[in-house]
């Protein structure tokens, strides 16, 4: 009697477990649940900024996020990858200017929100590669 109770709690766990997953999958991918040991309170980004100022067309840049208390986090323009994290960063190519707007939601349903503009500019600016030179030079006519 006793071995057939387990035999129906087990399948029972695994038909469940089964369900949680097929569940699992249909959901937005970018909702977690609450970590266990995770501070409850409202939803902080604690960081959104770009590795570099200034792109030209195609050079590859890393954006990086932080958020707290998130069970939700979106990116616009859409970027693959995206999900709440302490430190995340993804690479990212933009063809032109592009403004960047990130938006967290916490487990109590507060929404943060951040924003900065990621410039792309046609020409590197270089500095002249012979300005020592030039100098050395100007100095030894006078």
């Amino acid at each position: 009697m006793q071995v057939r109770l387990t035999r129906v709690c087990v399948a029972a766990g695994l038909l469940v477990a089964l369900w949680c997953l097929s569940e699992a999958r249909r959901g937005d991918p970018r909702v977690w649940v609450r970590p266990a040991g995770a501070k409850p309170g409202p939803v902080r980004i604690l960081e959104f900024y770009a590795s570099k100022g200034i792109v030209v067309p195609g050079q590859k840049a890393q954006l990086c996020y932080g958020v707290e208390n998130a069970k939700a986090v979106h990116i616009v323009p859409r970027l693959q990858g995206v999900f709440p994290s302490h430190s995340h960063c993804l690479e990212v190519v933009p063809e032109h200017t592009t403004h960047y707007t990130l938006q967290a939601e916490g487990f109590d349903g507060t929404v943060a929100i951040k924003s900065f503009t990621l410039a792309v500019q046609d020409v590197p600016l270089r500095a002249p590669e012979n300005l020592y030179y030039a100098v050395a030079w100007e100095k030894s006519q006078r």
